[in-house]
């Protein structure tokens, strides 16, 4: 849909204007609004606040001085409520089949609420980390003007000194049961490792797809680098606001920013800071709403030739507030073009990428971002790897660990519970593969985020020293030598539902290989997908309409799109 504003035709027209439009505006007079703000642009603030998870807990109070920067600039909000699933909270359980639909469902409502009010632009609020693309998608799709507003990064907590975060409670848990440290610590680690409102601290998922946002040129530079809880939040905020409001009056919409390039250069950044291996399904699916030629292929070329320079959490030491200190977004960037890695390419501003990075203010003597002349790691955190179990990719996540290649015995377990109780209970030894299948976008459904795991396994020291392959997917705040997104996944069919306990597999990321010299073929015609989890409801739906892992696992009918994917 157009959303373009023209002279003085709004999108909106259609809701206010004319005899025959006397009870829409009735409706919206009953609501406080008088003659000017009904003529004014028309802004859809649709903001993800929730009280369950400190994400998103503050979004409320910065929604107010959103609406106050729309007003100031001319411009009358509409504010939605959208939802969100904190994957902190559902980790390990069911609840956490429902985080990467949730995606789904805020672009939809994102999109519902504005085309269903004839809106002329939107601002979308995002906290924990599956909003933030959501957004994105969901501007994309509409293609009308707007923005993201990421609520900003939680602080660190403390323990013994030392900085923490979410991340150290999950380790803290398998150190537990490793006998490392007794349920007092444990305790202790869990009351202090989150100290207020903002999003998990790491270069996680949410710090991830904050900075791709901005490069993406949906984010106004320096906006979502801001920490929740400090003092400049509300008056960046408010600006992002005004900011909305030109927009529309300037006739830009997002699909000017969403582009090839801009989507190579948030897939560079992300790379070079060593983020989330989610950053690939939530790119690939913005592609895929702007309509924007970009494949699974394009992580492994761009990782190979962009060194890690992010010394970030969970692999480094660093958190987004040090980052935020040390020169952020723009420094990232500043590092990026200097290094010929990325491209110039439009923003939300008015102004291109490079012309916002222009303005760094590098903090002296910071080592958060380091020079390329020495990188913390060669090539970057992703390998997107094929092979009999894997014929339409998967991703490797490499930071944490400096090996990349891995041959061992697999370990095969039917959902994450079974994985994790294996090791919890010291059943896991050096030189195992495992592997956790049935837990894809369909077979899940939902994909469930494997940190319980992963992080049990570092908790015991056993990181480095086993590999993990799942149709599922990891946390940000995972590391190790991990392998997700195996596609086709069990539940569709894939190889990977044909491995057996103590079959040979291969990891190799030079070779681009995920392998086992297992005669798969010959155990097809015995192999008999399990039957679906859920055949009622919005989980059963998203089972049924959602895509592979490849193709960023977006919802869509391709039946009713002939000639589409």
């Amino acid at each position: 849909m157009n959303g373009k504003t023209t002279g003085t035709s709004m999108r909106s027209d259609q809701i206010k204007k004319g005899p025959e439009r006397a009870p829409a505006r009735s409706m919206l007079r009953a609501t406080g609004l008088g003659d000017r703000e009904i003529q004014q642009p028309m802004i859809a603030v649709v903001n993800t606040w929730s009280d369950v998870t400190p994400c998103n807990i503050h979004l409320r109070e910065l929604g107010e001085h959103l609406k106050a920067g729309i007003r100031e600039a001319g411009g009358t909000p509409f504010e939605f409520g959208g939802i969100v699933v904190t994957d902190g909270i559902s980790m390990g359980t069911e609840g956490m089949k429902c985080s990467l639909m949730s995606r789904e469902v805020v672009a939809d409502s994102v999109e519902l609420a504005t085309r269903g009010h004839s809106l002329d632009g939107v601002v979308v609020m995002v906290g924990c980390d599956k909003t933030i693309p959501a957004g994105a998608m969901a501007l994309a799709r509409l293609d009308i003007p707007g923005l993201v507003v990421y609520g900003g990064s939680i602080m660190p907590g403390s323990h013994k000194g030392i900085p923490i975060t979410i991340q150290d409670v999950y380790q803290a848990v398998g150190a537990h049961a490793a006998g490392k440290i007794d349920e007092e610590e444990l305790i202790e680690i869990e009351k202090n490792s989150l100290p207020g409102p903002g999003a998990c601290g790491g270069q996680f998922t949410a710090n991830t797809m904050a900075l791709a946002m901005t490069t993406l040129g949906l984010s106004p530079m320096g906006l979502n680098d801001i920490p929740a809880v400090h003092p400049d939040k509300p008056d960046a905020v408010r600006a992002a606001g005004r900011r909305a409001v030109e927009l529309v009056n300037e006739g830009v919409s997002a699909r000017t920013m969403v582009t090839t390039a801009s989507l190579r250069n948030a897939a560079t950044v992300t790379t070079a800071t060593a983020g989330s291996t989610n950053s690939v399904l939530h790119l690939l699916a913005i592609a895929r709403e702007a309509g924007v030629e970009f494949d699974i292929d394009e992580f492994d070329a761009i990782s190979r030739k962009t060194p890690i320079i992010g010394d970030l959490k969970p692999a480094g030491r660093y958190m987004a507030p040090d980052m935020f200190a040390a020169g952020g977004t723009p420094l990232v960037i500043d590092r990026l073009k200097k290094a010929g890695l990325i491209t110039d390419t439009p923003t939300v501003t008015g102004r291109s990428l490079f012309e916002e990075a222009a303005e760094v203010n590098e903090k002296p003597g910071q080592d958060v971002i380091v020079d390329f002349d020495r990188p913390l790691a060669a090539r970057g955190g992703f390998g997107i790897l094929y092979g009999n179990l894997a014929p339409e990719g998967c991703v490797a996540k490499l930071a944490g660990h400096g090996e990349f290649s891995f041959t061992g015995t697999a370990r095969v377990f039917e959902c994450e519970e079974d994985a994790f109780d294996a090791v919890q209970h010291r059943r896991i030894v050096a030189g195992d593969v495992i592997v956790i299948r049935n837990e894809g976008p369909a077979g899940g459904p939902g994909m469930r985020e494997m940190l319980a795991v992963t992080a049990a396994l570092a908790g015991q020291g056993l990181d480095d020293k086993v590999a993990l392959m799942t149709d599922g997917r990891f946390s940000g705040a995972s590391y190790g030598f991990v392998v997700g997104h195996v596609a086709p996944e069990a539940a569709r069919g894939g190889p990977i539902g044909l491995l057996r306990e103590g079959d040979n597999v291969t990891i190799d990321v030079d070779r681009r290989v995920l392998e086992t010299d297992a005669d798969l073929e010959a155990r097809r015609a015995d192999y008999v997908p399990r039957k679906p989890a859920y055949t009622s409801g919005a989980l059963a739906k998203y089972a049924y309409t959602v895509s592979s892992a490849s193709e960023g696992a977006v919802t869509a009918f391709p039946d009713l799109n002939p000639g589409q994917d």
